[in-house]
């Protein structure tokens, strides 16, 4: 393997350390992306919870102005109720008394079921309230943590990218053009190892997509310090230093 493959597998190394060092940075910021977003979707349902609420007490006072205003007509029914004159006028407004009374009691268990549901829901409320606070307070750790962190994972990246232009700056531009385009394209995997089949003779099989590699690419690999990409994926390929001893 000459100096153009030994550099480029040395920069592929330092590659995949970049892009790992580069994940872990984001996977710091993620996971306190994800903490904010359950604590926004617990105010949400908090929320909701206290216009529910809000709803049922407007249901209840409705309830409430409508059992008083049936309260006085129960009043004025048992005024006629005492003033009638007839048996049949007595019935009649007996009737209608029996009837309003008994829509009265269906109001008022109503109007207990609903005080019930919001005494229920205060309670929920309450207990979604002790979890927002306690989140808040987790999530202000997680910040702090995750800035530093975030920090480290910051120096780590300068240091490797460093070294990674360090290697770079003695490959020639158009190679290392090449190079870049192929990690790109392959999650910083721009190297495939060349691997020899067993039991096969001089029969070999790119290391990124498993595809045979024709026997002039194997040559080439053999006798050229140069990019010799597969025929397949255009991973650059180069070979082991076992393969070739």
């Amino acid at each position: 393997m000459g100096p153009l493959l030994k550099g480029l597998v040395e920069l592929q190394k330092v590659e995949n350390e970049l892009r790992a060092a580069r994940a872990k940075l984001v996977s710091c910021r993620r996971n306190v992306l994800f903490k904010e977003n359950q604590l926004k979707a617990l105010k949400n349902t908090y929320q909701a919870k206290k216009e529910e609420i809000q709803l049922t007490r407007l249901q209840s006072d409705r309830l409430e102005l409508e059992l008083k205003t049936r309260d006085e007509t129960i009043s004025k029914l048992r005024a006629s109720l005492n003033a009638a004159r007839t048996n049949k006028e007595y019935s009649a407004v007996l009737t209608q008394l029996n009837t309003t009374k008994a829509d009265n009691s269906k109001v008022e268990t109503q109007i207990l079921e609903l005080l019930k549901g919001i005494e229920d829901d205060e309670a929920e409320s309450k207990m979604i309230q002790g979890q927002i606070n306690q989140k808040e307070q987790l999530l202000i750790r997680i910040r702090e943590q995750a800035e530093v962190n975030a920090g480290k994972c910051e120096v780590d990246i300068e240091q490797i990218r460093f070294r990674w232009e360090k290697i770079a700056q003695k490959i020639q531009p158009e190679p290392l053009a090449i190079f870049k385009r192929v990690a790109d394209t392959y999650d910083g995997e721009a190297i495939a190892m060349v691997v020899k089949n067993p039991g096969r003779t001089e029969s070999y099989t790119c290391g990124g997509c498993f595809m045979g590699i024709p026997t002039e690419t194997v040559n080439l690999l053999l006798t050229k310090d140069d990019i010799i990409r597969c025929p397949n994926c255009t991973r650059i390929l180069v070979f082991d230093e076992q393969i070739q001893g």
